[in-house]
């Protein structure tokens, strides 16, 4: 005789991601809210700190039964959000949270543009658990053939045949790479291709999402970041489509140890979309500073004003969400 479920198991076992959305909403706006009033003042883990206190305050107010599985670090780096910890009422569905409570610490601490407070759920086991390490990652936009670029070929032929699907010569191409010096050898040779090149300072979510909207004049990301931020940018492009691909890189045994730990075994393994980021998946981006996809928080007699993004991939909806907080909160 099968056991009846309790009204607790049974909210538990409930997952409706369109109902979550505006609560996620909430998480990411208070997060950058937190951040942006440190702005410009130099101190990269104060705004830091403040995002991450905010965001763990919001997700814990949500009814869920919520795990880290994309955090600030691991367990013994707490007050973080660490990989692991578990968020939410606990009386809701059992969900994966990969989080970034501030994409752009060093944006943040100079004000310059495009700092994130980002934050995406899945139901338990759709994200891939990536440890922090680097990531070589290659994205683009939706609407093209599978298998167009591959992490695996040179750069200029990902190039080349980009613009063949687009119809274009390589030098209307736009491809976005982080502004590092390990990443000199490939700027060398996009440039040598004719194509342009938009470097960023910092931010390669944002980087990867831009790939997928047309009014960024982004066609494709090259290079390697965060492997957290990876899984972050794939949550996204499920939901609006694109196609990217990651591979993990180590930079010695211990980085090798900790994703043995966090189950991987296949150190090699290149990861398509769908195995950073699977299901029903909800992505949502709050700006903190203004950019070219969000505007950032602006604080104002009135109250204070934010910007969101928010994707779901069941319905492919994207929404931009504009917010005026009164009384300051």
């Amino acid at each position: 005789m099968a056991t009846k479920k309790t009204k607790t198991e049974e909210t538990a076992a409930a997952y409706d991601d369109r109902a979550l959305v505006l609560e996620l909403v909430r998480v990411g706006e208070a997060a950058a809210i937190a951040a942006a009033k440190l702005a410009g003042r130099g101190n990269e883990k104060a705004a830091d700190q403040a995002a991450v206190d905010a965001m763990r305050t919001a997700l814990n107010q949500m009814n869920i039964k919520g795990t880290v599985v994309i955090g600030e670090g691991e367990r013994d780096e707490a007050p973080m959000l660490y990989i692991g910890e578990e968020v939410g009422t606990g009386s809701g569905p059992a969900v994966d949270i990969a989080l970034d409570p501030l994409e752009g610490t060093t944006l943040t601490a100079k004000a310059w543009p495009n700092a994130l407070a980002v934050v995406a759920l899945a139901k338990r086991g759709n994200f891939l658990h990536a440890p922090d390490v680097y990531m070589e990652k290659i994205a683009i936009g939706g609407g093209y053939p599978a298998g167009l670029v591959d992490i695996d070929r040179d750069p200029v032929e990902n190039l080349k045949a980009l613009a063949k699907a687009k119809g274009v010569p390589v030098e209307q191409i736009t491809a976005c790479i982080l502004d590092r010096p390990r990443h000199a050898e490939l700027i060398a040779k996009v440039r040598a291709s004719g194509a342009r090149i938009n470097l960023i300072p910092d931010g390669d979510v944002a980087g990867v999402i831009a790939t997928a909207e047309p009014d960024t004049g982004i066609d494709i990301y090259f290079g390697s970041g965060g492997a957290p931020e990876g899984v972050l940018a794939a949550a996204a492009l499920r939901a609006i489509g694109g196609q990217m691909q990651g591979r993990l890189l180590f930079r010695n045994d211990e980085e090798k140890s900790r994703a043995l730990k966090a189950g991987i075994t296949d150190l090699n393994r290149k990861y398509g979309l769908e195995d950073l980021a699977s299901g029903d998946v909800i992505f949502v981006a709050t700006g903190v500073t203004s950019g070219s996809m969000l505007q950032g928080v602006k604080i104002t007699p009135q109250g204070i004003l934010t910007e969101t993004i928010v994707m779901r991939s069941k319905s492919g909806s994207v929404r931009w969400i504009k917010t005026r907080h009164g009384n300051g909160k």
